[in-house]
């Protein structure tokens, strides 16, 4: 039976590093899928409008937080990415995959992957550190780990917690595969 792992957490966690160190680890092969990959695959002129995605900085706390507004475009492309993620399943395929989730995408999930080996995995770090980690990227607005820090963990339930604070991606990594037996 096709293991399909997925791993939630906020922008600059480690969830892409995460997947990458766990396909080296496990004993079986595992596809990696990002959500940025799918992301990517949309024209860069949907980006900024309400029908793509469009950010909006706010402020709180001080601090800039970026406000995520998902269109109908951005909606269905991670729809077909979820539906996607079941067809590779189906196929035969472990699959690890790094989402941020906040609304009923794992609901979708277990709907979808039901007949497999579904395991849920949120992987935490402070706020600060999310946000140090963010600017040292250069590659990401800061702001998006704020929005995200409270809201991707809101309604999940996991079948591992990771604390990203102290360990590196390969005891991340360590501790999926011992937990989940890969």
């Amino acid at each position: 039976m096709p293991k399909v792992i997925i791993l939630n957490g906020p922008s600059s966690v480690g969830k892409s590093s995460t997947a990458r160190a766990l396909q080296d680890l496990a004993s079986e092969t595992f596809m990696h899928v990002s959500m940025d990959a799918f992301l990517d695959m949309l024209p860069g002129r949907l980006f900024g409008t309400d029908e793509g995605l469009r950010f909006e900085t706010i402020q709180e706390d001080g601090h800039p937080s970026i406000v995520i507004h998902s269109g109908p475009a951005i909606e269905r492309a991670l729809r077909g990415m979820r539906r996607a993620v079941a067809a590779l399943a189906a196929e035969g395929s472990n699959l690890i995959v790094d989402e941020v989730m906040w609304a009923d995408e794992a609901q979708d999930y277990r709907v979808l992957l039901s007949g497999f080996d579904l395991r849920f995995v949120g992987l935490f770090a402070p706020l600060d550190l999310l946000e140090a980690r963010e600017r040292a990227r250069g590659d990401r607005e800061l702001g998006l780990a704020r929005w995200q820090h409270e809201r991707v963990h809101r309604t999940m339930v996991y079948d591992l917690e990771i604390d990203t604070t102290a360990t590196s991606l390969e005891q991340n990594a360590e501790r999926i595969r011992d937990a989940f037996g890969l």
